[in-house]
């Protein structure tokens, strides 16, 4: 019987070695005794994930969407996106479980984690109606899904604004990335795009942009994560023209006039059906309005930290439906911009009628909401993405807010 048991074990073992080297083939998409053992060796057209191979066996048994619903967190912080990923010092082999950690409306952006990944090394943008192989504006035009990581720090200067097709990922994380001083990222008719990690500023209007950081038109599916945004030409994300599906959350917001538009305007019915959760984002100095501005839709506004505007938070026009749960609005010193609030030239006969509500908002120096509209929680069905926690927690879930310091091997801080 123990002879019997051990050659068993010893067949059962050859077969699981088997599968295994050939899984690693296809991942791989080239002979399994030739894979590349680390990213930096990787050229500059789509490839495959080389850190994926070793990641395999624990992908299989160590779901990060399974591990979030069960509530077993990897270090607490309270933020169930980065609880997800963030503590594991083995993120870098595991980047595309960042797919299964969305949160929200947004929250089946999967990007291009079923695509290959491609490894941007040239942070040139000089042919861009041709664009060469290696640029970020190569990488995000192609027809297939790919998640794009960059070799090394680089700041990116666009001629013009960047047209990311469905299906993307663009993963800044364990590089210094700076989209700077030029056009800046359009995702237009498209579906499935995740942007993380990325610093984005000096946004410039260019021959097919408006100056936005992140402009969002007739596009669904997109998730927006820990993201650093400033001092842009017109707007640091804007969402408009029927778009829908959408998650903005642990970005760090600085040092702009109009943040975030969301509705293209008060005559486009079609964003009536706009679903937007703003989650875990830290909302800081330097900035005046619109954090966000609604038209029509349903928005969810849950955990954010804001420190300063100087004319209001949160304003709409259109009749939005507006859900603000759990934040932590801290008013300016000036007495005439304590309210978090404003209906855009719109008269209060007509605004009253408005579902806006603030529960269990912490509302510091001065600061209040308006609320209007239906009290009954049922209102707000179409506005809730997520559970909200307490505004106590604010501090601790929106720390790390903005593009984290990631390096392989430890956890991102």
């Amino acid at each position: 019987m123990a002879a019997y048991s051990n050659k068993s074990i010893f067949v059962s073992a050859f077969v699981l070695l088997l599968l295994f080297v050939g899984a690693m083939a296809i991942v791989n998409d080239q002979p399994s005794n030739k894979l590349p053992k680390d990213i930096d060796g990787l050229n500059e057209h789509a490839v495959s994930n080389p850190d994926e191979v070793a990641a395999m066996v624990d992908m299989s048994t160590r779901n990060s969407t399974e591990r979030r619903k069960s509530g077993e967190f990897v270090c607490g912080t309270g933020n169930p996106i980065d609880d997800c990923w963030r503590c594991d010092s083995n993120w870098h082999r595991k980047r595309k479980s960042l797919a299964d950690c969305g949160i929200g409306f947004g929250r089946n952006a999967i990007g291009g984690r079923d695509g290959r990944f491609y490894v941007v090394t040239d942070s040139s943008d000089e042919e861009h109606d041709n664009p060469r192989p290696g640029t970020l504006r190569y990488a995000v035009i192609q027809n297939r899904p790919l998640w794009i990581v960059f070799k090394h720090d680089m700041v990116i200067h666009l001629k013009k604004g960047l047209m990311v097709k469905s299906f993307k990922t663009i993963d800044g994380r364990g590089v210094n990335v700076h989209i700077a001083d030029g056009g800046c990222i359009n995702i237009h008719n498209a579906t499935n795009i995740i942007v993380h990690g990325l610093h984005l500023h000096g946004c410039k209007p260019t021959e097919n942009a408006d100056g936005d950081a992140i402009s969002i038109s007739g596009s669904s599916h997109i998730w927006i994560d820990h993201n650093s945004l400033s001092n842009c030409t017109d707007g640091l994300v804007d969402a408009v023209m029927g778009s829908t599906a959408i998650t903005v959350s642990n970005n760090h917001f600085t040092n702009h006039n109009e943040v975030m538009l969301l509705g293209h305007s008060d005559s486009y019915v079609k964003d009536k059906h706009m679903q937007v959760t703003i989650a875990y984002n830290h909302f800081g100095e330097g900035l005046v309005q619109r954090m966000p501005r609604c038209r029509h839709g349903y928005f969810h506004v849950v955990n954010n930290d804001y420190i300063e505007w100087k004319m209001y938070a949160i304003g709409g026009s259109a009749s939005p439906t507006i859900n603000s749960q759990g934040n932590r609005y801290l008013a300016p010193a000036d007495p005439s911009a304590k309210e978090v609030t404003k209906r855009v030239r719109t008269p209060s006969e007509h605004w009253k009628g408005w579902n806006w509500r603030s529960e269990g908002d912490l509302l510091l120096n001065g600061a209040y909401f308006t609320p209007s509209g239906a009290e009954a929680t049922a209102s707000y069905a179409r506005a809730s993405s997520l559970g909200a926690q307490s505004s106590s927690l604010v501090g601790t879930i929106t720390a790390g807010a903005g593009v984290l310091g990631c390096r392989r091997g430890h956890k991102c801080y």
